[in-house]
């Protein structure tokens, strides 16, 4: 019988992120305490800026980007926002989204499948992914309980389950 496998993966789907940054624009300009004070969220290339005319605004806008974050299931470990930086009258805040794993963090969940998953589950690093297979599927799904029981600092899913 052939290995069974399945890849961890870190990705984000832009789409969502553009309707979560599109129904926080709308709720900024539509809401009582942000009129007057030049709140904006919008992209700028690859980054998400949010600017505002005091601090306290700028980081209420981030707060309310979250939570459409939150509501369209995209985990907020994806989100890597600034600090607040004055740029003349306003305060802005610069975000990106982190994608891919990275190779330190893939070996990370290796030693973690290798110390306490199993034995006969093999992890391979492949480029931004890691594929684990097993021969027995029964192990991949324990991996992917472990792996979601523990909390790493960047967003996890499971692909291609076969």
């Amino acid at each position: 019988m052939a290995d069974s496998s399945f890849d961890i993966v870190s990705k984000v789907e832009r789409q969502e992120v553009d309707n979560a940054l599109n129904q926080a624009a709308k709720e900024i300009s539509q809401r009582y305490d942000f009129r007057g004070v030049d709140a904006s969220i919008s992209w700028s290339g690859e980054r998400i800026e949010m600017k505002a005319n005091a601090e306290e605004r700028v980081k209420a806008v981030l707060d309310i980007f979250q939570s459409k974050l939150i509501k369209r299931g995209i985990s907020l470990k994806a989100l890597d926002a600034g600090e607040p930086q004055a740029s003349g009258k306003e305060y802005k805040i610069s975000a990106t989204l982190k994608e891919g794993i990275a190779q330190d963090d893939a070996k990370k969940i290796a030693k973690v499948i290798r110390d306490e998953g199993p034995k006969g589950v093999k992890a391979q690093v492949q480029g931004d992914e890691l594929r684990v297979s097993s021969k027995s599927r029964d192990h991949l799904q324990e991996i992917i309980a472990l792996l979601k029981g523990k909390d790493f600092d960047f967003p996890i899913q499971f692909v291609n389950y076969r």
